[in-house]
């Protein structure tokens, strides 16, 4: 272990990598760098300029619709930001449906009926939905008053007098 103190400086810690002087300088360059890689990886849509619609009005509503529709291939990424193939699929035949004359309902409702429910981001509350939506709350509150009725019942122990023999003993013990 010997040729190891000496690879790091002989007294058992390491040497500084960097002269006290330039640690500033450093950490500034990486503050930028930083600043510079957070800007750049801004969030990018996957929406290909092939996809998009002349019309502003539509590409606006198609937009806003792929927001609520989630990609079936990735877990809990909606189509609009999906690089996935599918989600590719998804968005083109949403726009189509657009162009189609379709409103924002009918268009989610053709991809509903077409996917499931699971295609929405938002499932309605309804249904067999609504017990998903009820039974975390449920649980929550549950495990509360389970927790709230141990608490207290712990804090009510009952305290029993001593009886006269278990005095007599205690006494006597004492004295020993």
């Amino acid at each position: 272990m010997r040729g190891g103190a000496k690879l790091f400086g002989g007294g058992g810690g390491l040497k500084p990598a960097l002269r006290p002087a330039l640690r500033p300088a450093l950490q500034s360059a990486l503050r930028v760098a930083l600043i510079v890689a957070s800007v750049w990886a801004a969030p990018v849509h996957a929406v290909q300029p092939d996809e998009m619609l002349a019309d502003p009005a539509l590409e606006a509503r198609a937009r806003d619709l792929s927001k609520g529709l989630r990609c079936l291939v990735c877990r809990n990424e909606n189509i609009d930001d999906s690089d996935a193939q599918l989600a590719r699929d998804l968005r083109i035949l949403l726009r189509e449906r657009l162009l189609a004359g379709d409103s924002d309902a009918e268009a989610v409702a053709f991809l509903v009926e077409r996917y499931g429910e699971y295609v929405l981001l938002n499932p309605p509350a309804t249904g067999a939905n609504i017990l998903l939506w009820v039974a975390g709350p449920a649980m929550l509150l549950a495990g509360a008053g389970i927790a709230f009725a141990t608490f207290r019942r712990r804090g009510q122990a009952a305290v029993e007098d001593l009886s006269e023999a278990e005095k007599a003993r205690l006494a006597e013990i004492l004295k020993e």
